[in-house]
C-alpha cells in the first residue's frame, strides 16, 4: 500500500497504486465521455422534443440549456469539494443521481418535468470534469499535465460524436425516450465502477493551524484574479462555437439552410468534436514539449474563428467539404484545452480544483449562455413557418443569429493575447 500526501490534512492510499491511478484516470475519462453525450443530445432530438411539448426555438434552448445551468453554478463548489473529499464518493454518487434524473426525463410528461431532470442531470455530471482533474493534479506528474488534460478533452470529444449520429440512431429505433432511458442505465453502470475503482481517501494527522493554512482555506477569493479571469474568458470564447453550434443548432441549421438529413447532419456537426478528439492531446504535448502556452493557444483560437465563419458563409452541398471545415473549427478550438494548464499554474496547489471550477464554469457556461440567447435570436426573427409544427428558421436568421459566436470566438483571442506566459513552470508556489 502507497500512501500519497495531499493538502488540507488528507492522505490517498491505494494498492497496485500505477494500475489503479491509470484506471481511475481512464474511468473519470469515461464519466466524461458520458456527460458529453447528454450534453449534445438534445441535438439530435430538436423536432421530437419541440413536437412533444409543443414548444419554438427559445423553449428547446432553454431546456437544453438548464444542463448547462446546474453545470456551471456548480463547478466552483465541486472544485472547493474535491479538494476537501475527493474524488471516490462524490463520483460514484454524482452517477446514481444522474441516473435518476434520466429515468425521470425519460418518464416526463410535461417541458417542467423535462427540464427539471435536465438541470438534475447536468449537475450530477458536473463531477466529471474537476474530479478527474483532481486525480490528475494529486497523483500524476505536472510537466504532463496538459497532455492528459487534452486526452480527458478527448473522451469528452468521444461522447460528442456518440451523441450525435449513433444516439441519432437509437432516436429513430427506439424514441427519444427510449434513448435517455438507456442512459440512465449505462450511469448506474459507471456508478459502481466508480465505487469500486477510484482511490479512497483517509484522514490524516491533523494539520497545524497556521497562517499559511488559514490562507489556503480561502480558495474562492485566491480565484479572483486578473489573469484567472483573462483565462476563464479565453476558455469561454472558445468553447463557444463547439457548445453553442455543434451541441445544439448545427443540426436544425444544416438540415435547414444546407438540405443534408438529420443523421447526415448529425455526422456533419459531429466532425466539431472529431477535431477536439484527435488534436487536442497533440495540442496539449505541443504546450508541454516547447514549454510554452500562448503560441499554441493563440494560434488555436484564430483557427477557430475563421473556419467557423467559413463555415457559416461557404456556398456548398458537399459532405465532405463541409465535414472539413467543421473538423478545422474544432482542431481550432480546441486549444481552449491550454487553459487548463496555465490556470494550474497560475494558482497554488491548495486552491488548484476551485480554480479548475472556475474555468470550467465559463468553459461549459458558454453553453448555458449561448444555446438560449441564440434560441431567442431565431425566435425574434422567425416568420412563422412550421412543418409538421417544428419552427422553420431562414437562412438570414441563423446567420443574424450566430454573430454572438463570431463575437465571443474574437473576445477569446483579445484575451489570450493578454495573458502573461508561463513557460509551462508553476507561476505560484
Amino acid at each position: 500500500m502507497v500512501a500519497f500526501p495531499t493538502t488540507g490534512g488528507y492522505t490517498i492510499e491505494t494498492q497496485n497504486s500505477s494500475v489503479r491511478l491509470y484506471g481511475a484516470f481512464a474511468l473519470g475519462c469515461v464519466f466524461f465521455a458520458y456527460g458529453f453525450i447528454h450534453r449534445v443530445a438534445p441535438s439530435v432530438m430538436t423536432d421530437e422534443l419541440m413536437r412533444d411539448f409543443a414548444v419554438g426555438g427559445s423553449a428547446l434552448g432553454s431546456l437544453s440549456a438548464m444542463y448547462f445551468y446546474a453545470y456551471v453554478v456548480l463547478q466552483i463548489p465541486v472544485g472547493i469539494l474535491m479538494d476537501r473529499f475527493g474524488p471516490r464518493r462524490l463520483m460514484s454518487g454524482a452517477l446514481v443521481l444522474c441516473a435518476i434524473a434520466s429515468f425521470c426525463m425519460a418518464g416526463s410528461n410535461s417541458l417542467l418535468m423535462a427540464s427539471v431532470s435536465r438541470l438534475i442531470i447536468g449537475g450530477s455530471v458536473a463531477f466529471a470534469f474537476v474530479g478527474t482533474l483532481t486525480i490528475l493534479t494529486y497523483w500524476f506528474a505536472p510537466t504532463r499535465f496538459a497532455m492528459f488534460a487534452g486526452l480527458l478533452q478527448s473522451s469528452g470529444m468521444v461522447g460528442a460524436m456518440l451523441g450525435q449520429a449513433p444516439l441519432r440512431f437509437a432516436v429513430e429505433h427506439y424514441q427519444w425516450r427510449g434513448a435517455v432511458f438507456g442512459l440512465g442505465v449505462l450511469a448506474l453502470l459507471l456508478a459502481i465502477a466508480a465505487y469500486l475503482v477510484v482511490p479512497r481517501r483517509q484522514r490524516s494527522k491533523p494539520v497545524q493551524v497556521t497562517e499559511g493554512n488559514r490562507q489556503s482555506t480561502n480558495s474562492f477569493l485566491s480565484m479572483l484574479t486578473r489573469r484567472n479571469w483573462l483565462c476563464a474568458l479565453t476558455g469561454f470564447g472558445m468553447a463557444a462555437p463547439m457548445l453553442g453550434f455543434a451541441a445544439l443548432w448545427a443540426v436544425p441549421w444544416l438540415t435547414t439552410v444546407h438540405g443534408f438529413g438529420q443523421t447526415q447532419s448529425a455526422g456533419i456537426a459531429s466532425m466539431v468534436f472529431m477535431g477536439w478528439l484527435l488534436i487536442a492531446p497533440v495540442a496539449g504535448w505541443l504546450s508541454d514539449r516547447l514549454g510554452k502556452r500562448k503560441p499554441v493557444l493563440l494560434a488555436g483560437s484564430v483557427l477557430s474563428l475563421v473556419a467557423f465563419v467559413t463555415i457559416l458563409h461557404v456556398q456548398t452541398s458537399s459532405v465532405l467539404v463541409m465535414s472539413l471545415l467543421f473538423f478545422l473549427q474544432g482542431a481550432g478550438g480546441c486549444a481552449m484545452v491550454i487553459c487548463f494548464g496555465m490556470m494550474r499554474e497560475y494558482n497554488a496547489q491548495g486552491h488548484t480544483s476551485a480554480a479548475l471550477g472556475m474555468l470550467n464554469t465559463c468553459v461549459v457556461g458558454s453553453g448555458a449562455v449561448m444555446q438560449p440567447l441564440i434560441g431567442l435570436a431565431l425566435d425574434s426573427r422567425w416568420q412563422g413557418a412550421l412543418v409538421e409544427g417544428v419552427r422553420v428558421y431562414s437562412s438570414s436568421n441563423y446567420d443574424s443569429a450566430f454573430l454572438l459566436l463570431i463575437a465571443a470566438n474574437a473576445v477569446a483571442i483579445v484575451c489570450g493575447a493578454l495573458l502573461p506566459e508561463t513557460g509551462g513552470r508553476q507561476a505560484v508556489a
